[in-house]
């Protein structure tokens, strides 16, 4: 198996969504308390949506990486057997 190592960038994006998480849960906790004025309350919505795309982006890079990892260990998803509601019935 080999190792694919994460670009440099991608790995900032990553290590930065804890934090960017922890930053988001205060600003909607304030945000939810009401007491803020309207412009200090706009701030805060920019301020989350910018917060927003950076989580996705560190989800979507999580998400490639273990969807690479996963094609070289050869763990391609295999599609479920389904059945159908007739299987259940008693003959």
């Amino acid at each position: 198996m080999s190792e694919i190592a994460p670009k440099p960038e991608d790995q900032n994006i990553v290590a930065r969504f804890e934090s960017a998480m922890k930053e988001l849960e205060e600003l909607v906790a304030r945000m939810e308390s009401g007491d803020q004025p309207l412009e200090k309350a706009l701030e805060d919505f920019e301020r989350g949506v910018q917060l927003t795309r950076l989580c996705q982006q560190a989800l979507d890079v999580a998400e490639q990486r273990v969807r690479i990892l996963s094609e070289d260990n050869g763990d391609r998803e295999q599609p479920k057997a389904t059945t159908s509601a007739d299987d259940d019935l008693p003959l």
